[in-house]
């Protein structure tokens, strides 16, 4: 075999040797990756199961909650129209009363002014005055109500059209007022042409009566981009501090007494249901004895 012979098993077995730590190392390496990766895959299944349990836990609260939700809002419903109901009852039914006091307070101013002294007069007079005011604020309730009640029909609908034809009104009415009504053409929008007209005619009016007091009264309806798209009427009359805007829109809030200013304080919150029903809002800005906007969206 000669020396050669050794040399060759020698290096044969450090070959070996050489191939078994290979093959050690490898299969360490490889069972230390195969255990990181169970680790990996352990970890992985319980965030995944923390992740359904905490799913489970959200949904479960996102149902409670639109339960809930759904509880109070029929709740709330119920209440609304248990208020309509009592409003448009009493409204109602305190009509009939009403003008029996007021048809009798006339009668006896007619008939026997002569037989009572100036301060009966005066006594009869603010009867019939009060009543007249107590009407007027049953039918603006009546009407609140109705709004409220009402289904809505759609349908394209002119407020230009509609603007000029409650102007042309307030003019007959006092004809003697000189009044400048700047009204845009092409005010188109969507909703319901009746309570529209209704809206329309409660700003035209609260425009009309704020103006009363100038020499030179302006009332404008019109639309405006900023701040947002909107349809809006305008008029350079009494206006009002920006600090009680908030008020406005409330039922029987009034910024200005009713010795300056007639009104039940019912015509802008009645605004205010109609706007709210199509969808849109109703905002006003303002500044004492400079005028006021009232802005509304649909």
């Amino acid at each position: 075999m000669g020396p050669f012979a050794g040399e060759n098993r020698n290096s044969s077995v450090v070959l070996l040797l050489t191939f078994v730590g290979a093959v050690s190392l490898m299969s360490l390496m490889l069972t230390a990756d195969l255990a990181q990766r169970q680790r990996a895959e352990a970890a992985l299944r319980s965030s995944e199961q923390q992740s359904r349990e905490l799913f489970e836990k959200v949904e479960e609260l996102n149902q409670d909650l639109e339960r809930r939700v759904r509880e109070r809002t029929a709740q709330l419903e119920v209440i609304n129209r248990e208020l309509e109901a009592f409003c448009y009852s009493v409204s109602h039914d305190l009509r009939a009363p009403l003008r029996s006091i007021r048809g009798f307070s006339e009668v006896l101013l007619e008939r026997y002014a002569t037989k009572l002294d100036e301060r009966g007069q005066e006594f009869l007079r603010r009867s019939c005055e009060s009543s007249q005011i107590m009407d007027r604020l049953i039918e603006d309730l009546l009407k609140l109500s109705r709004v409220t009640r009402a289904e809505l029909q759609r349908r394209p609908v002119n407020l230009s059209a509609l603007a000029e034809s409650i102007a042309s009104e307030l003019r007959s009415g006092e004809p003697a007022r000189t009044v400048q009504f700047v009204i845009a053409p092409g005010l188109n929008a969507e909703g319901d042409e009746r309570l529209l007209h209704l809206a329309l005619d409660n700003l035209l009016r609260n425009a009309w009566k704020f103006t009363s007091k100038r020499a030179e009264a302006r009332i404008e309806v019109g639309a405006t981009a900023e701040p947002q798209p909107a349809f809006f009427v305008r008029d350079n009359g009494a206006g009002f501090d920006m600090a009680y805007a908030g008020k406005l829109f409330g039922v029987f809030q009034r910024l200005h007494s009713a010795g300056d200013f007639a009104g039940t304080g019912v015509g802008l919150a009645t605004v205010q249901r109609i706007v709210t029903r199509h969808g849109g809002r109703a905002w006003a800005t303002g500044e004492v004895d400079r005028g006021a906007t009232f802005y509304f969206t649909l």
